[in-house]
Parts: structure tokens; C-alpha cells; sequence
């Protein structure tokens, strides 16, 4: 886990901008801020996508869970459950579904983090098909009392 406390997260780049990869903190480029999970290997037991703890900042943005996809096998695809915790406490759960019409794929839910707080994002699908990957973002921008 990253604590992040100053200007800039991550893997300390002093001026930002720039994607470096998948991992698990949370960049920070000005006032903005963003994680990425990259694709993940679904299991059928939880896989944590996110993990970080947030800074001396208030951050203020939306999360996003991708459903399971395989795009090597489009047509089937499988259901995808997502837990966030805030300091180890489930706060809310995410259901998607690939397969069902009548199911959204992704979800977006506006997300605020306080500050030094532990973020955790888990993710579990109902197949453990070599190739099926799902993932998570988050994005937004964060306040500082100045």
C-alpha cells in the first residue's frame, strides 16, 4: 500500500502526466487523481483490484467497475461482484452481469474518499475461464485546506 501525503503519488514523478501502468494507488497530477486496476484475472474468490490509502487531501470523483469480458470469446460472458471497503469496512457492493440483458456491464457510482483512509476494491466473478478479465477505475480531483 501507498501513502500518499504529498503532491504527487505513485511512483513519485514530479511532474505528472503520464501513465506508467496498472497499480495500486492512487496518482495524483495537480488536482487530479486517478487509479487503474488494468485487467485482472477473474476467480471465483475475490481479487483485489484497488488498494491504497488516500493522503492529506479530500478526494472527490467516481468509481467504476468493468463486468467480466473475454475478448476472445465475446458471447459468453458471467457475473461480477464488486465490494469497496473504506478502513476495512464493506461500505457497498457492485452486481454486474455480462450475460443478462437486463443487467448494466459497468457501473459508475460517485465515490468520496477522506483523507488518510484506506481504500480496497475486490472483485469476484463466477468463472474462473482462462482469458475472462474484469477491472476498476477511479477518477476525480481532490481538495486540500490551503
Amino acid at each position: 500500500m501507498a501513502l500518499l501525503g504529498g503532491g504527487v503519488g505513485g511512483a513519485g514523478n514530479p511532474v505528472g502526466g503520464s501513465f506508467t501502468g496498472p497499480a495500486e494507488a492512487l496518482e495524483i497530477i495537480g488536482n487530479f487523481a486517478y487509479a487503474y486496476s488494468g485487467l485482472v484475472q477473474v476467480n471465483t474468490s475475490a481479487v483485489t483490484q484497488l488498494q491504497f490509502t488516500s493522503g492529506n487531501f479530500l478526494f472527490l470523483g467516481d468509481l467504476t467497475i468493468f463486468g467480466v469480458s473475454n475478448p476472445d470469446a465475446v458471447d459468453p460472458g458471467a457475473t461480477t461482484v464488486a465490494e469497496i471497503f473504506l478502513n476495512g469496512v464493506g461500505v457497498f457492493n457492485v452486481k454486474l452481469s455480462t450475460t443478462d440483458e437486463d443487467m448494466p456491464t459497468t457501473a459508475t457510482v460517485p465515490f468520496l474518499i477522506p483523507s488518510y483512509t484506506e481504500v480496497k476494491v475486490d472483485i469476484t466473478g463466477d468463472t474462473t475461464s482462462t482469458g475472462y478479465t474484469t477491472g476498476a477505475s477511479i477518477v476525480g480531483q481532490i481538495y486540500r485546506d490551503d
